[in-house]
């Protein structure tokens, strides 16, 4: 079976993608899958029909999955397409996925997670993991999936959305501490911590870097969660504790910041299984389907589910790969039962 891992791409989260993707694509070459790890962004130029065959590949290539602590901007990646062109796919990307039976979509952020780049194999007709289109941009925006949350009695922390032209009259509902953050965004990247208005008017503008539409969310304090849900299934839940500041980009992606994972954390049964219910309750309600991550705090008023992630992150240092190995399952395994798993989704199997 042919399989194209798509990388990389034109988001914040660059660095993180071609990380996760390399990471994956020699897990299924050691499946035995043909595997091709493919830029979205960049594509291969000047390729003929034989050359692009040869991408597949069952041996496993030695890539370096290190990931850059650099905060990629839009012209610092089209840079790196030398003939000037910004097209989010690349050349020859859509010719390559065509070949494959199945396509792992390893990308973060952007354009990665907020369903285009599936509504584009949609109507090319090429199959690809995780959620589809309308599910994978509802999970992306942070305001739209908060609601959807509220709607179905799924607790959440108190927000208000803003944009560029309504950021300048507005009452905070909630009190300080607050959380700023793009609305569509994910690894924190462009998300801050205020703890009064001169903070906030700073940490607005340094968002709306990254997003036209913003959140400012209440602060929750508690011991922080998450959770994947694969395959219908919520694996056992991780816990990260930050010894200094918090789970930021540095702490999720860097080696060397002192964060520490417990799974199967050290709470309850009763509250462990009510993350389960919630989890996968959030999962549905958000329309996702083969695989995904949700977050929660928790405290003395019970669990809060902070976001849903469409396409979690399969880095060295991510956390799906951990709880999926707290449940006995090692990372090979991980991504096979992910491919298969959509496989029967799509009634290819």
């Amino acid at each position: 079976m042919k399989i194209v891992v798509l990388a990389g791409g034109r988001s914040t989260e660059r660095n993180v993608s071609l990380s996760s993707s390399a990471k994956v694509a020699n897990a299924l070459r050691r499946k035995g899958y043909e595997v091709a790890l493919v830029d979205l962004f960049l594509g291969l130029p000047a390729a003929d029909e034989q050359q692009l065959a040869a991408l597949f590949t069952s041996d496993e290539q030695a890539i370096d999955l290190n990931i850059s602590d650099e905060i990629m901007t839009d012209d610092v990646i089209n840079a790196l397409r030398p003939d000037g062109t910004t097209q989010l796919f690349g050349p020859n990307v859509l010719k390559i996925a065509a070949m494959a039976d199945i396509v792992w979509i390893g990308l973060h952020g952007g354009d990665g997670e907020n369903g285009k780049v599936q509504a584009v194999l949609d109507l090319n007709n090429i199959a690809y993991t995780g959620s589809g289109p309308l599910a994978s941009g509802l999970a992306m925006d942070k305001s739209l999936s908060k609601q959807v949350m509220l709607y179905n009695g799924i607790q959440t922390a108190r927000f208000i959305n803003l944009t560029k032209s309504t950021a300048a009259d507005f009452e905070l509902p909630f009190d300080f501490p607050v959380v700023v953050k793009p609305a569509n965004g994910g690894s924190s990247v462009g998300m801050y911590i205020a703890h009064d208005d001169a903070e906030l008017q700073k940490d607005l503008q340094a968002s709306f870097e990254f997003d036209d539409d913003v959140v400012i969310e209440e602060y929750i304090k508690g011991r922080e969660f998450s959770m994947a849900v694969v395959n219908g299934t919520a694996l056992p839940a991780i816990e990260i504790i930050v010894n200094d500041g918090w789970y930021d980009f540095e702490h999720k992606f860097v080696t060397g910041n002192t964060t520490k994972f417990q799974t199967p954390p050290e709470i309850p049964d009763e509250v462990h299984d009510e993350m389960k219910r919630i989890a996968i309750q959030t999962f549905n309600a958000l329309g996702l389907q083969n695989y995904g991550r949700i977050d929660f705090f928790w405290n003395t008023d019970g669990l809060y589910v902070i976001e849903a992630n469409s396409l979690p992150g399969m880095t060295p240092l991510s956390l799906m790969p951990q709880e999926a190995d707290a449940a006995g399952i090692a990372y090979d395994d991980l991504c096979d039962s992910i491919v298969q798993g959509q496989l029967k989704n799509l009634g290819m199997k």
